[in-house]
C-alpha cells in the first residue's frame, strides 16, 4: 500500500533549542519575535510555520525596526533580506496548545491563493497609454513547447547567491532534511532516479534569476515549493518568487517525457549534442554524438569528466548535465521526424575535426552580454518561426 502522506496540520509540535529571544519595536508594551527563530525553534523551516499557522500576525520589519533590533543585541538584523515578525502572545498561545484559532483549511487556502495567482496571471501584458505601448503588467507563465525546443537554447550565466557586502553574520533557517523520518528517506532511495532537465528564466518585480537544474522526477521528500523556498533564500530575490518557480518545476517535470524503453533493442541511435553554455566570462562550444539507446550513457558522469579534463569548474557540470539531457528529450520526441543516422565506420573522425572538438573563450563583461543578447535574440526568432510553422 503506498505511504499516507504527512498532513502538517496534525503533526505534534516539536521544539528544539533555545526559546528565540523577544524584544520591542516601539513604546507599547508588545513583543515580538523573529519569525525565522521561531520556525527553527518549532521545526517548522522555510516557511513551514506560516503555512500551518496562516492566521499568525506577522510583518515586515522596516529599516529603522531593524536598527531598534539590532541596538538591543538580539542579531545581526540588517544582513537578513526580509526580516518577518511576529508577536510573543501569539507564540505562546501555541506553545499552550492553544493553536487551532490560527489555523484554517490549507487546502482551500492553496486554492484560494492559486485562483489570486491565475487571475493576476489574466492581466493583460500590453496595454496601450497616451498612444504609447506600456510595460507588461504581472507575470505571464512560461510555457513548455510541445518538443522542449526550449532545451536547445544556449545555456546562460546562472544568477549568482547573493553574499551580504557589510554583515558577515546571516540568519538560516536550519536544512528541512532534519524533518524527515528515516522510513522516507529508505523508501525514496529504492525509487528509480529519473532526472528531468529543468530551465528557470524569471523576471519578476525588477528581478531577474535565470538557472539551469535538472529534478528528480520520483523525488518525494522534497517539494517543489521547498526547494523554491530554498533557492529564494539564498539568491535573496522577493519571495513572490516562490510559487512562481514552483509552478516552473511542476509544469516542465509534466511535460517532459525522455522513455528510451522501446530505443534499449536498436544497435545504434545516434544523435548529435550540441554544448554552448556561458558560466561567468567562460564560454563552451563543442558537439559530440549520443547513443540514446545505450543505458549506459550517463549526462553527469560524462559531464564530470569532461570538465576534469578542459578544467572546468564545477558550475559546468551540472549546466552540460542540463544541457545533454534536455536535448536528448527533445530528439526523443521528434525521433519519427528525423532521419536514421549513417552507419558508424570508425571510431575515429577524419574530417571536419575542428567541428568536434571543445573550444573555450574567455570573454570580457562587454562580449558576453553582446553574445548572450544575440543568443537570446536569435532564440527568440527561430520560436517565433516554429510557431508560424
Amino acid at each position: 500500500m503506498p505511504r499516507k502522506e504527512k498532513d502538517e496540520k496534525d503533526e505534534p509540535l516539536v521544539t528544539v533549542g533555545r526559546r528565540p529571544d523577544q524584544f520591542h519595536i516601539d513604546d507599547s508594551d508588545t513583543l515580538y519575535m523573529i519569525g525565522a527563530e521561531v520556525g527553527a525553534h518549532f521545526k517548522l523551516t522555510r516557511g513551514l510555520l506560516y503555512r500551518k499557522y496562516p492566521g499568525l500576525w506577522r510583518k515586515q520589519a522596516t529599516p529603522d525596526e531593524k536598527k531598534k533590533i539590532e541596538a538591543q543585541g538580539i542579531i545581526s538584523a540588517q544582513s537578513m533580506n526580509n526580516l518577518t515578525l511576529v508577536k510573543v502572545s501569539e507564540i505562546e498561545d501555541i506553545l499552550e496548545g492553544l493553536e487551532d484559532k490560527y489555523k484554517v483549511d490549507l487546502t482551500k487556502a492553496t486554492l484560494e491563493s492559486v485562483k489570486r495567482s491565475d487571475h493576476r496571471d489574466e492581466t493583460p501584458t500590453t496595454r496601450r497609454t497616451r498612444g504609447s505601448m506600456a510595460k507588461p503588467q504581472g507575470w505571464v507563465p512560461q510555457s513548455v513547447p510541445a518538443t522542449q525546443s526550449h532545451h536547445l537554447d544556449a545555456v546562460p550565466t546562472a544568477t549568482a547567491v547573493s553574499r551580504s557586502r557589510f554583515m558577515t553574520k546571516r540568519v538560516r533557517s536550519s536544512p528541512i532534511i532534519n524533518d524527515i523520518d528515516e522510513l522516507a528517506m529508505q523508501e525514496a532511495a529504492e525509487l528509480a532516479e529519473y532526472l528531468v532537465p529543468i530551465r528557470l528564466d524569471v523576471d519578476l518585480e525588477g528581478h531577474r534569476l535565470r538557472d539551469t537544474i535538472t529534478w528528480n522526477k520520483h523525488e518525494k521528500n522534497l517539494t517543489p515549493e521547498q526547494f523554491s523556498e530554498i533557492l529564494v533564500d539564498d539568491l535573496e530575490v522577493p519571495g513572490t518568487f516562490v510559487p512562481v518557480i514552483a509552478n516552473i518545476i511542476r509544469t516542465q517535470v509534466e511535460g517532459y517525457d525522455a522513455d528510451t524503453k522501446a530505443l534499449i533493442e536498436d544497435s545504434d541511435h545516434r544523435v548529435i549534442i550540441k554544448l554552448n553554455i556561458h558560466v561567468g566570462n567562460t564560454s563552451l562550444n563543442d558537439q559530440f554524438e549520443w547513443d540514446i539507446s545505450c543505458p549506459d550513457n550517463s549526462p553527469e558522469q560524462f559531464a564530470r569528466t569532461l570538465c576534469q579534463e578542459l578544467g572546468l569548474g564545477g558550475e559546468f557540470i551540472s549546466a552540460i548535465s542540463y544541457s545533454i539531457r534536455g536535448q536528448l528529450g527533445w530528439h526523443i520526441k521528434t525521433m519519427a521526424f528525423t532521419e536514421a543516422p549513417k552507419p558508424l565506420e570508425s571510431c575515429l573522425r577524419t574530417g571536419n575535426l575542428d567541428k568536434w572538438a571543445p573550444s573555450i573563450e574567455n570573454l570580457t563583461d562587454q562580449e558576453m552580454e553582446k553574445k548572450i543578447r544575440d543568443q537570446d535574440r536569435n532564440a527568440r526568432r527561430m520560436r517565433r518561426l516554429a510557431n508560424m510553422n
